[in-house]
């Protein structure tokens, strides 16, 4: 298994990074990697790999514990972050030695059924507002034939005669060191400790079926990109009457022309012309449904940021609404007529200023500086 990379390394950032600094290398890398617009091989294992870093670079209390533990976090259980199941494997090793005990277990008895996952991709409005829809998955079912026993209708399977329905079959060995007893899967029943001599014609004896299953999907509104939405029961059929797994439904969100969606609150960018920003203007806004009108204030420099409260994404769990920011650029004109030129050159004398059709270029200004003129 590759072993994982920084998360700091990950999104590029120092140690020292800012929570701003996070979130703007995340937003950066989440475009470039999103599987909707990079159709590289490596774009969606990148793309997670960005947003689990980010998941936990961005929470205060993971960044303090992942600051000290790195990637081993000891609070996942004792020992250094080793759970019980890194001790999987001893109990067959106790078999092999001693034979086994209790513990064992029943081959017959009901098995719940494997969890799926569905990835489903949506538009950026569909996320902010939610969605209901139809989706259609193949998973297994147990057969309406034989109810999922894999016998033939009026019959049903029988004990193994070599494990005696145990699954297991146990081999002695004698060697210098004593008796020892190794216990593996019954060869004559593959583990299951039945046999079935009459098998149902529908599914061949599995007691499984491949089906389309189609499932009302509600998406809720505020939902964001890699979310998870788990329906329970919807995933494979159990064993032997055993519970069905669960679906679980991966949310992917495409980027928006004009929006970008950091947490709750949308951002975006609005051109102003030299004039609207130097006078000032009322201008309309696009918000995520309607339009709204913005007082500009004369004399507005380029990257001021404005706010709309609550005209952001509903918030998922919690209410009200996160707001809008506009930041505002100053586009400066590429082309100009002669008449245009002569006002900025008027309006550049009557402030004082000089352009570099004056006696005394900028570069000749910096030379002399640098001369100490």
């Amino acid at each position: 298994m590759a072993e994982k990379r920084d998360y700091y390394e990950v999104l590029g950032v120092g140690k020292s990074a800012s929570d701003d600094d996070i979130k703007k290398a995340y937003r950066k890398l989440a475009r470039q990697y999103h599987p909707d617009v990079n159709k590289a091989a490596d774009a969606e294992d990148k793309f997670k790999e960005v947003k689990e870093a980010y998941d936990v670079l961005s929470d205060s209390g993971k960044r303090a514990r992942y600051d000290q533990y790195g990637h081993v976090d000891p609070n996942q259980g004792m020992g250094g972050g080793f759970s019980g199941a890194d001790f999987g494997g001893f109990g067959d090793i106790f078999d092999m030695f001693f034979g086994g005990g209790g513990g064992r277990r029943d081959p017959n008895a009901p098995q719940r059924g494997n969890d799926l996952q569905y990835t489903m991709t949506i538009e950026f409005k569909e996320a902010v507002f939610g969605k209901e829809m139809d989706i259609t998955i193949p998973r297994t079912e147990n057969c309406d034939t034989c109810f999922g026993s894999g016998a033939r209708p009026g019959t049903k399977p029988e004990a193994c005669s070599v494990c005696h329905g145990t699954g297991q079959q146990e081999v002695v060995q004698n060697t210098p060191f004593g008796r020892m007893v190794n216990r593996r899967a019954c060869s004559n029943c593959a583990g299951k400790g039945q046999i079935i001599k009459d098998k149902c014609s529908t599914c061949q004896g599995s007691g499984k079926v491949k089906k389309q299953r189609k499932i009302h999907v509600r998406i809720p509104a505020g939902v964001d990109d890699g979310a998870q939405l788990r329906m329970t029961g919807e995933g494979e059929g159990g064993l032997r009457g055993g519970p069905a797994g669960d679906l679980y439904i991966v949310i992917r969100v495409k980027p928006h022309d004009f929006f970008e969606r950091e947490g709750d609150d949308i951002y975006c960018e609005v051109p102003l012309t030299f004039a609207q920003a130097a006078l000032g203007d009322e201008i309309e806004i696009p918000t995520l449904t309607e339009k709204v009108k913005l007082k500009v204030p004369a004399g507005t420099q380029t990257g001021t940021y404005f706010r709309l409260k609550g005209k952001g994404v509903p918030r998922l769990r919690g209410i009200g609404q996160g707001d809008q920011h506009i930041k505002v650029v100053v586009v400066t004109p590429s082309k100009l007529s002669e008449e245009q030129k002569d006002l900025l050159r008027q309006f550049a004398a009557m402030d004082g200023e000089h352009t570099h059709e004056n006696e005394q270029s900028f570069f000749d200004r910096m030379k002399r500086a640098f001369r100490g003129d």
